[in-house]
């Protein structure tokens, strides 16, 4: 580290650093410089590390944001979630058919989706490939790379997701 970033990052006798609002129990402070001005410069030394489950959660939620987009997934992920919901373990996965790749604050975004019949397929996977970079660029600070989007269904009308059938009690 060169001596002008070290200045620039540590605190001096001239801006003192004062703690401030939530993340005053962490560390996290305020710059205070000799004319009371003060900038949300954290002077802690550390990393910050976002899971690839984070990225993948937020570009599943953006892009069933977008108008035509009915499910996650390819057949096979929808084919386990139908038996988890038949017979009443687990939850759905947040990160279905969504895969993403982190290097250097950069990520990769591969989609699989399900389309709504009467939508056009090619404008709902440019509408997701536009949404999922914005979100996820915007949410997490992150430089998106690509996404690629397959569409791997169409889901017809009156298909709809299958409900959970109700256990039937059995007598002891």
């Amino acid at each position: 580290m060169t001596d002008a970033t070290a200045e620039q990052t540590a605190p001096t006798e001239q801006s003192p650093v004062i703690p401030a609002g939530p993340g005053a129990a962490s560390g996290i402070g305020l710059a205070v410089g000799p004319d009371g001005s003060s900038s949300h410069s954290a002077v802690v030394k550390g990393r910050i590390k976002v899971a690839d489950e984070v990225v993948e959660k937020v570009a599943a939620l953006a892009a069933l944001e977008v108008a035509g987009v009915a499910d996650m997934g390819g057949d096979l992920e929808r084919a386990f979630e139908a038996v988890r919901d038949r017979i009443g373990i687990g939850s759905r996965r947040g990160t279905q058919g969504v895969e993403a790749h982190i290097q250097d604050r950069q990520v990769a975004v591969d989609l699989t989706i399900v389309v709504e019949y009467g939508h056009v397929v090619m404008e709902v996977a440019a509408e997701v490939k536009s949404n999922v970079a914005r979100s996820v660029s915007r949410m997490l600070g992150m430089r998106v790379m690509e996404v690629n989007v397959t569409v791997d269904d169409v889901r017809l009308p009156g298909e709809g997701r299958p409900a959970p059938e109700p256990a039937a009690e059995e007598p002891f």
